[in-house]
Parts: structure tokens; sequence; C-alpha cells
């Protein structure tokens, strides 16, 4: 059924706001205060929507994951080469990031100072599931491309996860100044050379 056009739902809006206010104050906690003020409305109106502050975030990062992992099947169905679904992966979190500073915040977890554990216990999950994701492209590319990394698959997969979360983290720790992707082509060149080699052919 077509929805004819109409204003933003409270939910959603309540969810951007709360993105542009991490975004707006870096190294900053939100209060839900500040955030009523912001969306316009009270806060008693903001515990209809939610909860808790922590489902407020928890609606963000069901939006990060549900934005990431769909991509991420795209990638795979669209790229075979094993080297390419890593950097085409790699590149989409360090995008992602950049064209969303305040949901980054989330990410590195810079935002989630004294909120519930449940909450960084998912976002370590969000980067696990990447990371699982990486090791099963290079256990394929022996079967598909008779090519293996230079170093054990997990030590390989989690070396690309630590060299994204690092840019990810620095943007943070910048203040959105330094970009992710900054230098990332020049760095992929050099680590993607000899990453993966030829498998030994058996005599």
């Amino acid at each position: 059924m077509i929805k004819t056009p109409s204003k933003t739902p409270r939910r959603q809006q309540i969810l951007e706001c709360l993105a542009r206010m991490l975004e707006a104050s870096p190294g900053e906690r939100i209060t839900t205060a500040a955030l009523a003020k912001e969306v316009g409305v009270s806060e008693a109106a903001l515990y209809r929507h939610f909860p808790s502050k922590s489902k407020m975030f928890e609606g963000l990062i069901e939006f990060i994951e549900e934005t990431v992992f769909s991509r991420i099947t795209l990638i795979l169905a669209d790229e075979k080469s094993a080297l390419k679904r890593c950097e085409k992966i790699l590149v989409l979190l360090l995008t992602f990031a950049e064209r969303n500073p305040g949901l980054t915040r989330l990410l590195t977890g810079d935002a989630l100072t004294g909120e519930t554990e449940r909450l960084r216990v998912r976002i370590a999950q969000f980067f696990d599931r990447i990371e699982t994701q990486l090791k099963q492209i290079l256990r394929e590319a022996e079967l598909r491309e008779g090519l293996h990394p230079q170093l054990p698959i997990s030590a390989a997969a989690n070396l690309l996860i630590a060299l994204v979360d690092g840019r990810i983290t620095e943007f943070v720790r910048t203040e959105f100044r330094r970009r992710p992707t900054e230098y990332w082509q020049e760095q992929w060149q050099l680590i993607a050379q000899g990453f993966l080699v030829p498998s030994a052919v058996p005599q």
C-alpha cells in the first residue's frame, strides 16, 4: 500500500535529532531534557515513543546494522573476487562512518559511557559479525580462487577490522576532523599487495 506524503513520524524524528546532537556535541553526553528541547516536545512525550534513552540508542544501532549488513549482502552478490569483497566491505564501513559522524560515536562506544552494558555488547557483536564475514570470504578464496592470506585466516581478518576500527576511532578522537577515508586508497594498495597468495599445488 502506498502511503500518502506526511510529516516525519515522531519516532523517526527523535532518532534523527539524537543523531544530529551526537554529531554536534562530540564528547558530550546527551540528556533526555536536551533531546526533548531539540525535538520540540516534552520529556514525557519522548518516553511515549521510547521507554528509555537506551532504547533510543538501540534504535540508532538497529539502523546501523540494517544499513551496513544489507549493503554487505549486495557486495557479496555482485563481487566474486575475495580481495575486492574485503576492500568494498572496508570502504563501506569507512564511508558510512564519514557520512554519519553522530552514529560513529556509537560505533566507538564514545557516546555509550554510562549507558547500559547491553548496548556496548551489541556494538562489539556488530564488529564481530563483520570479522566473521571476512573470515568466511578468506576461507572461500582458497576454494574459489586458489588463494589464501599470508597470515592465518583469523589473524588476517582481525588485521582488516583493526585497520578500519583505528580509522573510525581517529575520526571520533579528532572531533570529526580526520576523515576515515583520508589516505585509505594508498594504504589499501600497500596492504593488498601480497595479502592473498596462491595456494601451494599438491605434488
